[in-house]
């Protein structure tokens, strides 16, 4: 064969070949049949919305389910969700509803304004004990009704008016009431396929499989396998199916960030869940367009079970608080991508930035401890740490438990527990002290300074202080901005003194996303409505 023929032909080869590989791709398959594979970080504890608390469970739901409202993932502001409007009353009291007339359950069954008042009377029954019901105490009598003082549920703020519009009634005027109602703890559920599979207050039931699945969201529920994906499928029935660019997208629990990152360079996802720190350079010299990090909203932070000895001794806490080099960690194990935590809300969140700091003080956390009986770490018990399993909590608290080694002379075990069996150590209080994070739910200070009020369904410390509750409670009834903002710093500064939490960084999205995603724009609450984004070569 001819010099110049046998190069032709092993350059057509070559190029037959590389188009062969690069369309056997799952990613690359993905963009010719709309699919988007998205990794997860955890098997979902639920797909029940009035159940879950995960952010990770969250990225699922906002698929299945929406609410009256939804949030724009470049402002962080509301937007018309299954409202497609409402009217406000001049007290700032009352909201009116007009559900789109279109708008249906994935069954075909007309989503109605009863359907709305029947979820927020199921997520608020005592009997049904949702860890979220907090979140709808803007409603009048909720709160009331919530904790057994009230058990007329006619009497909550939430009326059908006809079957389009929603009447809602606030205890108080709210002005985050619109960003609150985006919330998966607002979302509907089906009331006769709720009842179908269990009674109303049942958690549990079958009804969240993919053969019994009913939802109002941009998608429907087509495969559950345990531990290996989740597949929604575009809903034909929902009324933005017309603009919606995405047939199918798949949700991957994979909570090993390597795999995560294997999965990325083998083209089997889209976008990643995460990225490990100290991967962070190599992608910034290597490849930064495939490289994201995005503003989140977020506090990384350690609870102290005050029920269990030695912390109920609140110097125990305070000097555990302040024997953590956070500048350290942030700047090495993190990789400069997260900001070092002295406070619980992350700073600026919404024109709110703390004033009280936990800092980092190794002489005074020494002293502390002393103060508790425990003079160079003398005596201390052995506790652990509890964490769910993921590389990135393993360097953070490796380098803690060495910090408190060298500073206070104790030591601590670190336990890894799988994500659903952590979750359920967390709500039990089954801990000494435990990893923790919170991802905004809205943008407000209140989505982390509510969490900590004694009878809050996340709190999950044990730690009750009047005092605290009643600050946070006169914060949510006062309206002129700087007196609310003022008392809740007052309130942070009693929590953070009485330390059941001891802040350790505020978050970063970091994460990996193929070119090939488009519309995916940096979100501060870290939630993406799949409608809006497509797939293009």
């Amino acid at each position: 064969m001819p010099l110049r023929f046998f190069t032709a032909f092993v350059a057509a080869v070559l190029l037959i070949t590389a188009g062969c590989h690069k369309r056997g791709t799952p990613a690359d398959a993905g963009v010719r049949t709309h699919t988007l594979l998205l990794g997860n970080g955890a098997e979902p504890r639920d797909l029940d919305p009035h159940v879950t608390v995960a952010y990770t469970d969250y990225n699922i739901l906002v698929a299945l389910f929406e609410g009256l409202t939804v949030i724009d993932e470049a402002t962080s502001k509301p937007l018309p969700g299954m409202a497609a409007s409402w009217d406000l009353s001049a007290d700032g009291l009352v909201y009116t509803f007009h559900l789109r007339p279109d708008a249906t359950w994935s069954n075909g069954d007309p989503l109605t304004a009863q359907d709305f008042v029947f979820s927020f009377e199921r997520i608020l029954s005592p009997q049904f004990a949702s860890e979220y019901a907090y979140m709808l105490f803007a409603l009048k009598n909720a709160e009331a009704y919530n904790n057994g003082k009230l058990t007329d549920a006619s009497l909550l703020g939430a009326k059908a008016l006809d079957a389009r519009t929603l009447q809602l009634t606030l205890e108080r005027p709210t002005p985050y009431f619109l960003s609150l109602a985006a919330h998966q703890a607002w979302f509907p559920v089906h009331p006769l396929t709720i009842l179908k599979f269990g009674k109303v207050h049942e958690r549990g039931t079958r009804w969240t499989r993919p053969e019994n699945f009913v939802g109002n969201g941009p998608f429907t529920l087509e495969e559950w396998s345990p531990d290996q994906r989740i597949v929604v499928k575009k809903n034909p029935r929902y009324y933005g199916a017309a603009q919606n660019q995405l047939d199918h997208v798949i949700f991957y629990p994979v909570a090993d960030l390597t795999v995560d990152e294997n999965n990325f360079r083998a083209g089997q996802v889209h976008i990643t869940y995460d990225v490990l720190p100290d991967r962070l350079d190599a992608w910034r010299r290597e490849a930064p367009g495939e490289l994201r990090v995005d503003a989140f909203l977020e506090s990384f932070f350690l609870r102290f079970n005050v029920t269990r000895a030695p912390f109920t001794d609140k110097r125990v806490r305070q000097a555990l608080a302040r024997a953590i080099d956070r500048d350290a960690l942030a700047r090495s194990v993190m990789r400069g991508s997260r900001l070092p935590a002295y406070s619980l809300v992350p700073p600026d969140t919404a024109g709110y930035t703390s004033t009280a700091r936990t800092p980092t003080d190794f002489d005074a956390a020494r002293r502390l401890l002393a103060e508790a009986g425990y003079p160079g770490g003398k005596g201390f018990p052995k506790v652990e740490v509890k964490m769910n399993a993921d590389p990135v909590n393993t360097k953070i608290f490796e380098a803690i438990q060495q910090m408190w080694h060298r500073e206070l002379g104790i030591d601590v075990a670190l336990t890894t527990e799988e994500y659903r069996v952590y979750i359920d150590s967390m709500q039990s209080l089954s801990f000494d002290t435990l990893r923790s994070r919170w991802v905004g739910d809205y943008n407000d200070p209140t989505t982390f300074t509510d969490l900590f009020v004694s009878a809050g369904g996340n709190n999950n410390t044990g730690w009750k202080n009047p005092a605290y509750d009643r600050l946070v409670a006169e914060a949510a009834n006062e309206q002129d901005t700087p007196r609310r903002f003022a008392l809740l710093q007052q309130a942070e500064a009693l929590l953070l003194d009485d330390a059941p939490i001891a802040p350790i960084f505020h978050g970063a999205r970091t994460y990996l996303i193929r070119p090939e995603v488009k519309g995916w724009t940096p979100a501060l609450l870290g939630v993406h409505r799949y409608q809006t984004v497509h797939l293009e070569p």
